[in-house]
């Protein structure tokens, strides 16, 4: 049976809307992020913090990244950033970023094609990530098919950022969806625990980014290794 996963989570039906984070669940973005943010820390004399650091930073924002970045560059704790700094480096490394957010980055195993697939089931699609709205559409349309998102919530889109259920209860208003129709796909604590907080069913990819914790911890309802199992 096509879709068999998700037809556990509804009672052999279809969920009516799919919600999706980006970073670590429809792309591995790292590599890009992480050459933006050490250019941003060179650019002020700071070590680079390299890949791995990066992975386990993604996911609460860009400006917890930045954070978390310039803290490690100083040898200080994130709560002894100063924050005008903070909010110089934020801005230059999101020009660094949306300059150049595709060139390594890659779509996982089984996005494009649950993506597709869902489509062609009438089942409503939507992308809600920390990420900022801009990046995110540059990203989405780089790699999919137009259309193939009834919307996007990006972390500066007005509702607060995961892990408030915010954006999500936004998206089923926005797509008149109710909770018990809807499942939000993600790979880290803060997708599970926006989801719990809106009611809705949730799966994790396990394979994604999370801090570099099990995310079997947060216990989603069902925990996959890529979306291509969905299928």
């Amino acid at each position: 049976m096509r879709f068999a996963a998700l037809r556990t989570l509804f009672a052999g039906r279809l969920p009516a809307l799919v919600m999706l984070d980006l970073d670590g669940t429809l792309i591995d973005s790292v590599p890009d992020i992480s050459r933006a943010l050490d250019a941003t820390l060179r650019a002020r004399n700071l070590p680079a913090a390299g890949a791995a650091r990066a992975r386990r930073w993604v996911g609460r924002g860009s400006r917890q990244l930045l954070r978390d970045a310039l803290a490690f560059g100083a040898a200080l704790e994130p709560g002894q950033v100063d924050t005008q700094e903070l909010e110089r480096a934020l801005g230059d490394y999101l020009a660094r970023y949306l300059d150049d957010c595709t060139r390594d980055t890659r779509v996982l195993p089984g996005a494009a094609e649950l993506i597709e697939a869902l489509r062609g089931a009438g089942v409503k699609a939507a992308c809600v990530t920390n990420k900022p709205l801009a990046i995110a559409e540059r990203v989405l349309a780089h790699f999919f098919l137009p259309g193939r998102f009834d919307t996007v919530i990006g972390g500066d889109s007005g509702a607060a950022p995961k892990p408030d259920p915010a954006p999500l209860l936004a998206v089923m208003r926005r797509l008149a969806v109710e909770a018990r129709e809807t499942v939000m796909i993600g790979d880290s604590r803060h997708d599970v625990r926006a989801a719990r907080a809106a009611g809705i069913a949730v799966i994790a990819c396990a394979n994604g980014y999370n801090h570099g914790e099990d995310i079997r911890g947060e216990g989603p309802d069902l925990v996959i290794d890529t979306l291509g199992e969905l299928l």
